[in-house]
């Protein structure tokens, strides 16, 4: 073998072991980068836009891919300390032509955060009713999406802005009393007696209270490396505090049965979708609602926990779009009729 041939197989061998030694290099020492990379190339790969809005002094963030046309808009309103992202593994299941819009809620991620901002359910449903007016989204009524607190949210906003939407999906959503205390109501409870509710399980400081929320969330059990772990925890940290803060507001009086209290009002059709096997908001919630609203459409999804967009995306996907295409089937009968 000649000197450029040796030359050239030590330049190949260099340039792929850099970014194999940065992998590992983070994958070991800053797994919260990696994390905060994985979702930057996500975000990519599926063609979502991050984009700023702003309200007076208030910035909203969010990402969103396609452009309105004649099929509703889809807004997503994730959960308790989650963020815009979480909806990638929804995304990748839904058609490109779609008009999707994720936004991180009130206090999260990219959108303002304010100590002076009001985070009750009902204060979150009027500054997400700020940002569909910033971008213009109910020029016509779109399809809302929310899980969890998110969930509580979307269900508030279609009571106090019918005009806005034309149909409602729910996802294992929060605010609503239930007939059977679930494992974290039951956990959420021990810790009050014992005064140590700053031990919240939602909340993890350390990467084993990182895996027991997994757990309490997921009926699958996700095998998630220690340094993943880590980097998930490192990512929280920062923000801990004010998920405590918003935590203790968002199981107030005011707002713990936000959604129950305005579940009568909801006019549009709405699709309920719940794990049966949820440990945080127990899935009787569901009956709850389907006796309250008159055009409601319930899934409960087998060996599925809480996390539903993670454990079953695209079960989830598809049955939104079942929903959407039902709902526009029965719009065209209408017409022609």
């Amino acid at each position: 073998m000649d000197l450029d041939m040796l030359n050239m197989f030590v330049i190949a061998g260099g340039t792929l072991a850099i970014p194999i030694l940065a992998f590992v290099a983070s994958f070991l020492l800053w797994p919260s980068a990696l994390i905060r990379i994985y979702y930057w190339y996500w975000r990519r790969a599926l063609g979502m836009q991050v984009r700023y809005a702003n309200y007076d002094d208030y910035q909203f963030c969010y990402s969103y891919r396609g452009r309105p046309g004649y099929r509703p808009s889809i807004l997503m309103l994730h959960g308790f300390s989650a963020h815009k992202d979480m909806w990638l593994s929804i995304v990748k299941f839904l058609p490109k032509n779609l008009h999707l819009v994720c936004v991180d809620m009130p206090g999260h991620e990219g959108t303002t955060r304010s100590d002076l901002d009001d985070y009750s359910i009902s204060g979150q449903a009027k500054r997400i009713h700020q940002f569909v007016e910033c971008i213009k989204l109910n020029r016509r009524p779109f399809h809302l999406v929310g899980t969890s607190m998110g969930g509580n949210v979307a269900g508030v906003y279609a009571a106090q802005y019918p005009e806005d939407i034309c149909s409602l999906t729910l996802i294992c959503p929060a605010g609503l009393p239930s007939t059977t205390d679930s494992k974290f109501v039951k956990q959420l409870r021990e810790l009050q007696e014992s005064k140590h509710i700053d031990r919240i399980p939602l909340i993890p400081s350390t990467p084993e209270e990182m895996a027991d929320m997994l757990k309490l969330c997921s009926y699958v059990r996700f095998k998630v490396p220690q340094q993943i772990l880590q980097g998930l925890v490192d990512v929280r940290i920062p923000h801990n505090d004010f998920y405590r803060k918003l935590f203790l507001e968002i199981v107030d009086e005011k707002s713990r049965h936000s959604l129950h209290e305005n579940m009568s009002k909801i006019k549009a059709p709405t699709q309920v979708i719940w794990g049966k096997q949820d440990q945080v908001l127990d899935v009787s919630g569901a009956s709850v609602l389907a006796s309250a609203i008159r055009d409601c459409h319930v899934y409960i999804l087998e060996n599925c926990g809480h996390s539903v967009v993670v454990e079953r995306p695209r079960k989830t996907a598809n049955l939104i779009l079942e929903f959407l295409a039902l709902l526009h089937s029965i719009d065209n009968n209408k017409k022609q009729a």
